[in-house]
């Protein structure tokens, strides 16, 4: 198993180093959230849905992908992010996020920046969640939210789940990161499975990508205003799974976040949540949140996975209780 992220190392390691690396980002991660523990904005965050270009890769300069891979799925490819720190300056990014974050030498500002540049340790845990227990998607409907980079909504969409929808907190986060993974992740499957058709290239890159456009939606904002947003579709969503990573570490978050999951998960459907058991300096962590899923009494929550290298995360799931 090996994995590669936001170190200039090689791309694949041996285990061993994988397990230093992880345990020395996690250390790093809580110093850095805990310089960024401001109060939440009260400003509200409209979300919108973005509508990618046919060709979003040959909009993007400077593309340096790296390789992810874990077990037996399927390697994932993602953008590098010290490419983003590099050429910042050069990004188009409305909310000014990659400066701010540059000048705070900070991974999050609450109601600012999210923390979507970063691929965080538990998306990590949950993928190798996925590949311990042989997971397919096959015929669901999936929702990525506080996507990120968008490597569990790209599993699922290489693992033939009907339609991924990805959200994230911030605009330039789904322009310039996601939209790009989901296309260079993909772009390879569609070539392969295309390549024995009579269409030219130029058009078998169309067709491909207009069949990966009605597989995906991109969406933006907070979650109260995402929920809105969604809900206002016909017919309204329900998801089969809802993928959920480092979200619960502000507390002040947990009522927008239970809400969408009660009102976008399918009745038989299920949230997967991977996170640490507290967020140093933010305040969050599983226990609160557990605490307060117990206390609205809609859903149950089950232990699936216990990491203890680092600081102490977990894979949990939540279900409707019958």
């Amino acid at each position: 198993m090996a994995f590669s992220f936001n170190f200039d190392i090689p791309l694949q390691t041996d285990e061993t180093n994988d397990k230093e690396n992880k345990d020395d980002k996690s250390k790093d991660v809580a110093l850095k959230c805990s310089e960024a523990s401001a109060p939440v904005s009260e400003k509200i965050k409209d979300a919108v849905e973005h509508q990618p270009l046919l060709d979003p890769l040959s909009k993007i300069d400077n593309w340096i992908p790296e390789t992810v891979t874990i077990g037996a799925l399927p390697p994932l490819l993602c953008l590098n992010e010290s490419v983003f720190e590099k050429t910042a300056s050069e990004r188009e990014d409305s909310e000014e996020i990659l400066a701010k974050t540059l000048t705070q030498n900070s991974d999050l500002i609450s109601g600012v920046y999210e923390g979507g540049l970063k691929i965080w340790e538990c998306t990590y845990d949950l993928l190798e969640y996925i590949d311990d227990e042989g997971e397919t998607f096959a015929g669901k409907r999936v929702l990525d939210l506080g996507c990120g980079a968008g490597l569990l909504g790209i599993l699922a969409l290489k693992r033939g789940a009907t339609k991924v929808d990805f959200q994230d907190y911030n605009s330039t986060v789904i322009e310039q990161l996601t939209v790009p993974n989901v296309f260079l992740n993909c772009e390879e499957d569609d070539e392969n499975e295309e390549k024995n058709s009579s269409p030219p290239p130029k058009r078998k890159a169309l067709n491909a990508s207009e069949k990966l456009v009605d597989r995906c939606g991109f969406f933006s904002g907070d979650w109260n205003s995402f929920l809105r947003l969604v809900q206002k579709k016909t017919p309204s969503p329900k998801y089969d799974i809802i993928f959920t990573s480092e979200t619960i570490y502000n507390t002040d978050y947990y009522s927008s976040l239970h809400n969408v999951f009660s009102d976008l998960l399918d009745e038989n459907g299920m949230v997967y949540l991977a996170t640490k058991s507290h967020y140093f300096g933010v305040g969050g962590g599983l226990h609160l949140f557990e605490k307060f899923v117990e206390q609205n009494n809609i859903f149950q929550i089950r232990y699936l996975k216990d990491v203890e290298q680092g600081l102490k995360r977990h894979v949990v799931s939540l279900t409707f209780k019958k």
